[in-house]
């Protein structure tokens, strides 16, 4: 038995979405009043513990316990929400963390050190940069993007990140933060139906999927809707019409995902052929093959889909990530403890974006998941069953034990 509580978790969730939530959902942008309410929150707790509190370059909110050794098994997420978000994104891997730590401070030194991290802005939902304190921590943010990026109110992220003491100049610093860690356990909600409709509560997770992210410009020629022939018209909107049909039917053979998320035309009346019509692209899958495929594909579908319409078409660059397939010594260790807590060895690949998916890129990294219902996230609707989330932390807590004892056995 260890002293680890999951009633604890949920309770401690709880309190958070009562400060930090509402009708329409939690409050928690990144880098506002509320979400430094939300650690606040978080550094009441910790001031009970033997714990060093600090924040990295990156704005990263450490806790740390330290063991017989210097090296180094780190947990955690994230307290940013998007607008009007849930309760549990994120949020559940942080206060099964801070769980964590109590357990362990109660128990005496952990032969390994163990600590804690609130990564920051995982959402990007404000300055659209996900994953922005994890990927500081791996050194894969490009500063000059970060340089030009606006919220919709204009404030400009560098002056942002200065109100809150972080300078855009130094953010590598925060890798070393990483120099120690030996392996990264998180515990999160699926955001999606998969797990429901199994009738399962948790599950192991496998990895993240690869993405690929773009914006395309189709232009053709504005024109009078009621005088411009079809059969003449060089229809922006068609194009990129045919091109997000096309790459559907690709996602789906491939057995990955794709969506055009966001459309916009212009002249953009009701009374004109559109002349140019952008869109975005977002393609995901587990296997980087698989995703190399999609992506050569949907290049030759925007070719056809431009030609076919009399337009031509331009790409611009978003975001990129490939897959990032977990530690088999720790997805060996999660699945022991799934198994353990539900009976069964169910595994899904995440199609979510997590901090797990920066870390993974140099450290050992396993995730658990647990179920969400109707596979709603990013919203007020964002709900999983107590006994579900008592699941995903006792996973948790096992899934962290067996990954301490493969850093004191030097299997990492």
């Amino acid at each position: 038995m260890t002293s680890f509580e999951p009633a604890r978790v949920v309770a401690d969730l709880r309190e958070l979405a009562a400060r930090t939530g509402g009708p329409d959902g939690s409050r928690r942008l990144a880098w506002t009043p509320d979400w430094l309410q939300a650690r606040a929150l978080l550094r009441e707790s910790l001031a009970t513990l033997p714990v060093e509190v600090d924040e990295d370059e990156a704005g990263n909110l450490w806790a740390v316990l330290r063991g017989q050794s210097a090296h180094t098994l780190c947990v955690g997420s994230h307290l940013d929400s998007v607008p009007k978000g849930g309760w549990l994104d994120g949020a559940l891997g942080v206060m099964a963390g801070l769980e964590l730590l109590r357990a362990l401070a109660a128990e005496g030194t952990p032969p390994v050190t163990v600590a804690l991290v609130d990564w920051a802005d995982e959402e990007g939902a404000r300055f659209g940069r996900s994953l922005f304190g994890s990927a500081a921590s791996m050194g894969t943010l490009d500063i000059d993007v970060l340089r030009g990026l606006v919220d919709k109110e204009g404030s400009k992220l560098p002056e942002v990140l200065s109100a809150h003491g972080v300078d855009v100049e130094n953010l590598d610093g925060a890798r070393t933060r990483m120099a120690d860690v030996k392996a990264y356990v998180e515990v999160h909600i699926e955001q999606g139906p998969i797990l429901e409709s199994m009738g399962k509560g948790i599950c192991t997770v496998t990895g993240t999927k690869g993405i690929e992210r773009e914006r395309l410009i189709f232009r053709g020629q504005a024109a009078h809707a009621g005088t411009m022939p079809m059969e003449m018209r060089r229809d922006s909107f068609r194009a990129a019409s045919r091109f997000a049909l096309a790459i559907a039917e690709i996602g789906e053979r491939h057995h990955g995902v794709t969506t055009v998320g966001h459309a916009q035309c212009w002249p953009g009346v009701v009374t004109a052929v559109a002349g140019e019509t952008r869109i975005t692209m977002d393609m995901r899958h587990i296997d980087a093959a698989g995703l190399a495929a999609m992506f050569s594909e949907a290049h030759e579908a925007a070719a056809a889909a431009a030609e076919a319409e009399g337009c031509t078409v331009e790409w611009e660059h978003i975001f990129r990530i490939p897959p990032m397939p977990f530690h088999p010594a720790l997805l060996d260790a999660a699945r022991t403890s799934v198994q353990e807590v539900e009976g069964h060895d169910v595994e899904l690949p995440s199609g979510a974006l997590h901090d797990a998916s920066e870390v993974a890129r140099e450290i050992p990294t396993v995730m658990i998941f647990s179920s969400s219902i109707a596979g709603l996230s990013h919203t007020k609707e964002e709900d999983t069953p107590d006994e579900h989330l008592h699941m995903a932390a006792d996973a948790f807590d096992r899934t962290c034990r067996r990954a301490i004892d493969l850093i004191t056995s030097d299997a990492l």
